[in-house]
């Protein structure tokens, strides 16, 4: 097996050659060793009947011997005492003579010497049983004496001597023959299994060859698994260390996020909120005198102050929203029931804040990432919930932050964790790990809805200690004496509490000659733009 990336490499779909003409040559020495293996049993069945017609032939030869024999032995018999009882034997040869005779000559046909022997045999069987009819005839016509007579001249006898010889000689040439044909076939049969012999050894080759190219596809294939295997190890070991570096890269940017959050909020709190409240003076100052001169421009004035009042409500929701204020000023189970009581009037959703045990004590970092974790959880609900009812449960459990986010709507994918486009609980799930917690999203009870789980456990506040500048607290520094439009910032508080008091003043001026919308409007602007925080400054 081998790993390319040539894009002009074409992928093998047949067999190497060699492969192919060894399989090719295995085919050929099976169909030779069938071929000679019918070729050996057709050898063999000729031999049988070979065996078996010699046998035929030799108990035919036999069998008229004894035909003759007996018939003479019968003959003698009936000389001896007249019984036709005795002459049984001779008639029972002359019938059968004949298709005996028929029968040998069938079956040795293809023998031209043996079928010359036959014919003299027959030739002296044939004049032997004349002869035998011969002396029946003459013993019946003059006796006992006359066949004494005949007998003593020997010539039966030497007919019979004739008749065995002739039966040996066709037996001895049978034998001859069967034992060479026998020779033969032992030959053939050597020679064939010496073939079987030599195919079986090109069988042997072949297999072995096989299972060398078995063995070899079986190296190659453990090879090749043992480098897939590492090289998905090192895979998964990179892909192991750059999701950690994803992640530690995700956590780094929520932190610095959040850092820069932080500071923007408070550089727009302190450095903007300062520019709009000695704004604010200079045009109390201008309207109050040409409030007597000029009506028309002190109106166009109030109504500058209006929108300056506009702006000052506009920063502050930037503000709340970059850095929430509550969070910092009473505590992260304020900012959450602050929170929540805005999103129920917003969405129309019944949405309940639980709070237990002591969970103002978490670190600023801690109160940031479990605020914006139910914050993001929120979201989501009013965004793809469809749910009529949210559970908000924040408890401090022995040594962690529980804060868990529960809702009746149509619920979560199960596989929503690993969808590549959840950023919003990817972002969630980083917050926890920066803090070492962790964060679950399931299905609610019973299937309906869903809920988020998340653990963060606690850790000691002396890092996070530094004043309320230091952890993000949002505070509006106060205002000392300086030039005309040069807000001079860092002074004492009571100079911030003098400047706000004047500003109060004018915008009250400016209420009487605005129009009584413009004053209403204003009017409800500065009651939401003045609130004292828990630390005595003003918050816009």
């Amino acid at each position: 097996m081998y790993f390319t990336t040539d894009p002009k490499f074409r992928r093998v779909r047949s067999l190497p050659l060699y492969q192919t003409l060894l399989c090719v040559v295995c085919v050929l020495i099976l169909v030779l060793n069938g071929v000679s293996l019918v070729r050996n049993l057709d050898g063999l069945k000729s031999a049988n009947t070979r065996q078996a017609q010699a046998d035929r032939v030799t108990a035919k030869l036999q069998y008229l011997n004894l035909l003759v024999t007996d018939a003479e032995s019968g003959l003698r018999g009936y000389y001896l005492s007249g019984s036709e009882t005795y002459l049984g034997p001779l008639r029972t040869a002359e019938r059968e003579l004949d298709g005996q005779f028929s029968s040998l000559k069938a079956q040795l046909a293809d023998n031209p010497s043996q079928l010359k022997n036959l014919a003299q045999l027959q030739t002296l069987v044939t004049r032997r049983i004349n002869l035998m009819n011969q002396g029946l005839d003459v013993y019946r016509h003059g006796g006992l004496n006359d066949i004494v007579a005949i007998a003593q001249a020997q010539e039966d006898k030497t007919h019979m001597d004739e008749i065995r010889l002739q039966v040996v000689i066709m037996t001895g040439e049978q034998n001859e023959l069967l034992a060479a044909r026998s020779a033969a076939f032992y030959d053939r049969y050597k020679l064939a299994a010496l073939r079987g012999l030599g195919i079986n050894l090109a069988a042997l080759v072949v297999l072995v060859l096989f299972y060398n190219l078995i063995r070899r596809g079986f190296r190659a294939r453990l090879n090749a698994e043992r480098a897939l295997q590492q090289t998905n190890d090192h895979l998964e070991s990179l892909v192991s260390e750059r999701t950690e570096q994803l992640s530690v890269l995700s956590r780094h940017l929520i932190r610095v996020s959040e850092e820069e959050k932080a500071k923007l909020a408070r550089e727009l709190h302190d450095e903007l909120g300062a520019n709009l409240t000695a704004i604010g003076m200079h045009l109390a100052s201008v309207g109050d005198q040409l409030k007597d001169s000029h009506p028309e421009h002190a109106a166009t004035l109030g109504r500058a102050r209006g929108t300056l009042i506009e702006t000052v409500e506009l920063k502050r929701r930037i503000v709340e929203d970059l850095r929430p204020s509550l969070l910092d000023n009473l505590g992260l189970s304020a900012a959450l029931q602050s929170y929540c009581e805005d999103f129920g009037r917003t969405t129309r959703v019944d949405c309940e804040a639980l709070i237990e045990g002591d969970v103002d004590s978490a670190a600023p970092t801690q109160a940031i990432a479990l605020f914006r974790i139910a914050q993001e959880s929120l979201n989501n609900v009013a965004k793809y919930a469809q749910a009529k009812h949210v559970v908000v449960h924040l408890a401090r459990e022995g040594e962690a932050f529980t804060l868990e986010v529960s809702d009746d709507g149509v619920g979560i994918p199960p596989d929503a964790m690993r969808r590549p486009k959840s950023h919003g609980l990817l972002g969630m799930r980083e917050r926890a790990l920066l803090l070492g917690g962790t964060l679950r999203v399931d299905r609610g009870a019973n299937g309906i809805g869903t809920t988020v789980h998340a653990c963060v456990p606690v850790v000691a506040q002396s890092a996070e200690s530094g004043g309320a500048a230091s952890s993000g607290a949002l505070t509006m520094p106060g205002l000392s004496e300086a030039g005309p439009g040069e807000p001079v910032r860092d002074a004492g508080r009571d100079h911030a509490e003098f400047a706000l008091h004047q500003l109060h003043q004018h915008l009250r001026a400016a209420q009487a000659m605005s129009p009584p919308a413009t004053a209403a409007r204003d009017a409800a602007a500065l009651m939401r733009a003045t609130h004292p925080s828990a630390n005595g400054h003003t918050r816009f």
